[in-house]
């Protein structure tokens, strides 16, 4: 069990990379001089709001925030996508981040997930 849950934890990280990278396609795909500007800038300003409300340390994330700002990122990253034409990539992501979250909240995943943190914890108090 221990190898599913770290191939799952393994995949919501692609997923996470994958929807920021969905955002950079949109802002590539943006007319006039703001190209390069919304390549870089779309995907740190979605990195940011994971950073603060979604990561397993954020700031602000709770047992309500974390979820709805996920729903939030994926769904905005799968309509950039939609927008700019690519409606295969969009709905493929779309549905393989609900596969890979959802099997991230089954009980194998959670207690790896929570070994590994108990370990990160133990180094750090050292």
């Amino acid at each position: 069990m221990r190898g599913f849950a770290l191939t799952v934890l393994l995949l919501v990280f692609l997923d996470e990379l994958a929807v920021m990278a969905a955002f950079g396609a949109w802002g590539w795909h943006t007319d006039g001089g703001l190209r390069w500007l919304l390549v870089v800038l779309a995907p740190v300003a979605a990195m940011l709001v994971w950073f603060f409300f979604a990561s397993p340390k954020a700031r602000y994330g709770g047992r309500l925030a974390r979820p709805v700002v996920k729903v939030i990122v994926f769904g905005l990253g799968s309509a950039a996508l939609w927008s700019i034409g690519a409606h295969g990539w969009a709905l493929a992501l779309l549905l393989g981040s609900l596969v890979v979250n959802a099997l991230a909240q089954t009980p194998p995943v959670l207690r790896v997930l929570r070994e590994l943190e108990a370990q990160e914890e133990r180094r750090s108090s050292l």
